[in-house]
């Protein structure tokens, strides 16, 4: 009489197991300079995106040493200054080139172009403030509705309303929203575009009651009113 099977034996099981340990180390050893290579390769990439990441770090940290100076000139108006710096520090144009990857030299890009803005160079303006990576909603905004002011003060308000209403849509808050509807609906205004003026500040009495525009814009929708008889 044959033995029974001990409880929980399975032969075949383990040949299968076996088998299977076998045909892994087929693979590894008919593969494993393919397998090195491609994991030297994921380690060199590890590092160098690591390294990137220094490089830009420090080099955004040189960027912000010497924007600090050129907000400080922005500031007190000293605009040339601003721009192109003292002889010391690098003004918001050197900063955009210099440093173009870094977060610093993105913004050195925005505040430059306010300044061409405020000093009346207009195409230079809207080449800057268009090359702003906007990564921030206000600061994006901000940019977006400049370059609008850009083209108002060139003639072109039709470039420019377009530009208020797209800084209103991207701001979407309480504050940088309505300045910018009211500016989209002073130009419909000088367009003769009365019905559309009036959407405007009726949106902005509806979604935007508390804000420093929500606040006087009964004025504005009455005089509207009046105009379109």
């Amino acid at each position: 009489m044959a033995k029974g099977k001990k409880k929980g034996e399975n032969p075949q099981g383990l040949k299968n197991v076996e088998e299977t340990l076998t045909k892994t180390e087929q693979f590894l050893e008919s593969n494993y300079k393919a397998l090195l290579a491609g994991l030297g390769v994921i380690v060199l990439l590890v590092g160098l995106i690591w390294l990137g990441k220094l490089y830009l770090n420090n080099r955004n940290d040189e960027a912000q040493v010497q924007m600090y100076q050129a907000q400080r000139y922005l500031e007190s108006d000293s605009l040339n200054l601003a721009l192109n710096g003292d002889g010391n520090y690098l003004g918001f144009i050197d900063i955009a080139n210099d440093y173009k990857y870094t977060k610093a030299g993105n913004l050195a890009r925005y505040c430059a172009g306010i300044c061409f803005l405020h000093l009346g160079h207009y195409e230079e303006a809207i080449d800057y403030l268009g090359k702003y990576s906007k990564k921030d909603k206000v600061i994006g905004s901000l940019a977006i509705g400049a370059i609008g002011d850009a083209y108002v003060e060139l003639g072109d308000t039709k470039k420019g309303l377009s530009k208020y209403l797209e800084a209103a849509e991207y701001a979407d808050n309480s504050f940088n929203t309505p300045v910018f509807l009211m500016k989209a609906a002073e130009l419909y205004e000088m367009e003769n575009n009365y019905s559309k003026a009036l959407q405007i500040y009726q949106r902005i009495k509806d979604e935007y009651p508390e804000s420093t525009e929500g606040t006087t814009i009964d004025k504005y929708i009455a005089r509207v009113k009046i105009l379109s008889e």
